[in-house]
């Protein structure tokens, strides 16, 4: 077994395809698929399931992926100690739910860098996907929120997955409405209010479960309600329909625009938002500059938060 084998099959992984992954690594394909076979056969398991439509990751395949990811990560830092920053190609991957601070985080990662070649992967996902993709070590940092209600439900499946929950920040909910809606001038938004105007929430696919919503009070029946996938679509509807969602009132306007405004949100409820991290890897230096460009952030524009006082 070889670290260019395990490089491999996680690029065939992510992109799920050895023809696309071939082009991807400048290898041939019969070259990649004979060293692919060649791996399989050695640790005595099947990587890929192969059909008529493509391949696909099996289940031993993916715990084995998990393990391989964490020894390339490990071979990186290595790298990193004893090698100038001109080396191989960086690779760092983000999940997260659907969080501005997030994405302006990680665009100061790649500033603060300092590296030539780079592979970087940011994911605006659905909760469940966030914890397993951090499990499987597709992503090393995974951002999402819990509160009183659906704190149970994620701490049991953050633990049982040797997973840690470091808290970043604690808010008080708000309302995110464009800012000519007719409550927009309002100090403060009831729940009664908002009644009339259609909620917007992120759906969560095959986990489309309370305790996975991503945003807080998601018991509270509305009699208009729509669910998307993408920021974009959210924000565009909230303008379009005078809709509004919750959330923690951090919002940037360079990434949200400046039509999409924060309002506080009469009910109460603390939102405590944070990072998972897998307690089987050793954080890498651009996890820790990640982490370090979330709090500078916040930090500077986080205007309604409570900075937590962990490391």
């Amino acid at each position: 077994m070889t670290l260019q084998q395990l490089r491999y099959i996680t690029t065939i992984a992510n992109i799920g395809s050895i023809s696309e992954a071939a082009k991807r690594l400048f290898v041939s394909q019969p070259s990649l698929t004979k060293a692919i076979k060649e791996l399989e056969k050695e640790m005595g398991i099947t990587i890929f399931d192969r059909t008529n439509k493509g391949i696909t990751v099996s289940k031993e395949g993916e715990r084995f992926l998990g393990y391989a990811r964490q020894v390339l990560e490990q071979a990186t830092l290595l790298e990193e100690q004893y090698k100038s920053n001109t080396g191989g190609k960086k690779q760092f991957s983000v999940s997260t739910q659907h969080y501005s601070f997030a994405v302006t985080a990680f665009a100061e990662l790649i500033n603060r860098a300092n590296v030539d070649s780079y592979d970087f992967s940011l994911r605006e996902t659905q909760t469940y996907e966030i914890i397993d993709d951090v499990t499987h070590m597709k992503s090393e940092i995974g951002l999402l929120y819990y509160n009183d209600f659906n704190r149970p439900v994620l701490e049991k499946l953050i633990h049982s997955n040797e997973l840690t929950f470091t808290e970043l920040f604690t808010a008080h909910p708000h309302v995110f409405i464009g800012k000519h809606h007719p409550l927009a001038t309002k100090k403060k938004i009831s729940m009664e209010e908002l009644e009339e105007y259609p909620y917007i929430s992120f759906e969560q696919g095959d986990h489309n479960s309370f305790y996975f919503s991503e945003e807080i009070f998601s018991t509270v029946v509305r009699p208009k309600h729509i669910r998307v996938r993408d920021r974009a679509s959210l924000f565009s509807l909230l303008l379009g329909l005078n809709g509004y969602t919750v959330s923690s009132g951090v919002i940037d306007e360079e990434v949200n625009g400046e039509n999409i405004i924060a309002v506080p949100l009469a009910e109460e409820g603390i939102m405590h938002i944070g990072y998972i991290t897998n307690n089987k890897m050793q954080r890498s230096r651009l996890g820790q500059e990640y982490i370090q460009a979330l709090k500078d952030y916040l930090k500077t524009y986080g205007r309604h938060i409570q900075l937590a006082t962990t490391k």
